[in-house]
């Protein structure tokens, strides 16, 4: 059901980043429609946006997205948005009203992916459920993100990823040994959530090219479970050993040394090597090739014992030395550790602008807008940012007037009720 060509907007032209070359991209020609809010939904429906995919996301009119007016605002709107929203298309349409719903169903009829992430039930409730849509459109993939899942007990709880994180198992390996559970400060279970949903549309959407008559899918992301699966050895760790995984702050259990030491200039660095090799380099970048011949250190095993030891003469050489020449003597030694970086210093460091990590996009609102590149690169139909978020609503008159032949008597009285 691919049918497309690319999507003809104007290209953002981003300044000296070699992936933004004209060529196809690996999702050309895909139609996604995406009715998620804030987080998760719409940042996987950016996922495939960035290679390719034409992305019409569906706002309520008036307000919009809420996370258009969330976080830091610059000129009243968001910079989250500008990201968040980048190669989507908007149409602003009132899924509540009945007239909404019909629009809404002439849309979907002519896509391959639907994404949504309301609380379960939601679709049923304006008459979108997955069975009626795919009644209009039988290869339809429909993505449905929520915090606990399309089923089970807790399927009508509202959450936030704070609380996916908590009830995933993430905030309580977080944090000090003797302290409290502590989150990252930043909404990890909705992104991580986001990159399972986009892999589980393009799961989908392989087993329909391979059978195009093959009927669509209907997928089931709860993000608590995204959470958990990033922490799939843990499981298997209890059930066999018995042993629940307890925090350590910035220590690491499986290896030593490895945590956070600081520098005599008051910065940070983050140690790991879990090989004997790289522990032999460790030793070599601080002066101390003795400690590669201890017994005691002579396998990982063996090194975790004595964490508390190795650590302290790591952050003691740390301490002792500014940055610069910490990372001079680990680089030398072909060591492994990195600078804990603030936005800042990813933004100065010369590999980051090598890989052109951070580009420049072209913004109607705010001129030019910083934002992180496509991950992953590929070499010969590579994705591209083709341009920012932009306004609520910015293409209806093309899709209602251009693509479902509307009469313009008809969205004026749509428009006038709030419909559109």
């Amino acid at each position: 059901m691919v049918r497309r060509g690319e999507p003809k907007i104007e290209a953002a032209g981003l300044h000296n980043v070699r992936m933004n070359t004209p060529q196809a991209t690996p999702l050309a020609g895909l139609r996604v429609i995406e009715m998620g809010q804030l987080i998760a939904g719409p940042f996987a429906g950016k996922t495939l946006g960035d290679f390719g995919a034409e992305v019409i996301k569906i706002e309520p009119p008036g307000a919009g997205d809420p996370l258009r007016n969330w976080r830091l605002l610059r000129h009243g709107t968001s910079v989250w948005w500008q990201v968040q929203s980048r190669n989507k298309r908007s149409l602003a349409l009132d899924l509540r009203a009945a007239e909404g719903q019909d629009i809404a169903r002439r849309l979907i009829a002519e896509a391959d992916v639907l994404i949504e992430n309301f609380k379960p039930g939601t679709l049923e409730g304006w008459g979108l459920a997955p069975e009626r849509l795919q009644a209009l459109n039988p290869g339809l993939i429909v993505l449905r993100i929520s915090g606990y899942g399309q089923t089970g007990p807790y399927r009508d709880r509202p959450g936030f990823a704070r609380l996916f994180e908590a009830m995933g198992g993430l905030t309580y390996i977080s944090g000090e040994a003797q302290g409290a559970p502590m989150h990252s400060g930043y909404p990890l279970a909705d992104n991580v959530g986001g990159l399972f949903g986009a892999v589980g549309v393009l799961a989908a959407l392989w087993r329909r090219a391979r059978n195009p008559q093959a009927p669509g899918e209907e997928i089931d992301l709860s993000l608590t479970e995204a959470t958990l699966k990033l922490l799939e050895f843990l499981p298997i760790q209890h059930e066999q050993l018995g042993t629940v995984y307890q925090r350590s702050g910035n220590a690491n259990q499986y290896s030593a040394p490895a945590a956070v030491y600081r520098t005599a200039d008051r910065q940070w660095v983050s140690l790991s090597g879990s090989t004997n090799a790289m522990f032999a380099n460790n030793c070599r970048a601080i002066g101390r090739p003795e400690l590669i011949d201890e017994p005691c250190f002579a396998n990982n095993r063996g090194r975790v014992q004595h964490a508390q030891e190795l650590n302290g003469i790591f952050a003691a050489w740390c301490a002792a030395h500014p940055l610069a020449a910490v990372l001079a003597a680990f680089e030398a030694a072909q060591g492994t550790i990195a600078p804990v970086y603030g936005i800042d210093q990813i933004e100065a460091d010369p590999h980051m602008r090598a890989r052109q990590a951070l580009c420049d996009v072209p913004d109607r609102d705010f001129g030019s807008v910083r934002m992180a590149n496509v991950v992953p690169r590929f070499a010969r139909s590579p994705g591209r940012i083709r341009h920012a978020g932009g306004s609520l609503g910015q293409d209806n008159e093309a899709f209602y007037q251009g693509e479902l032949a509307m009469p313009a008597a008809e969205l004026a009285r749509l428009r006038e009720a709030g419909v559109i």
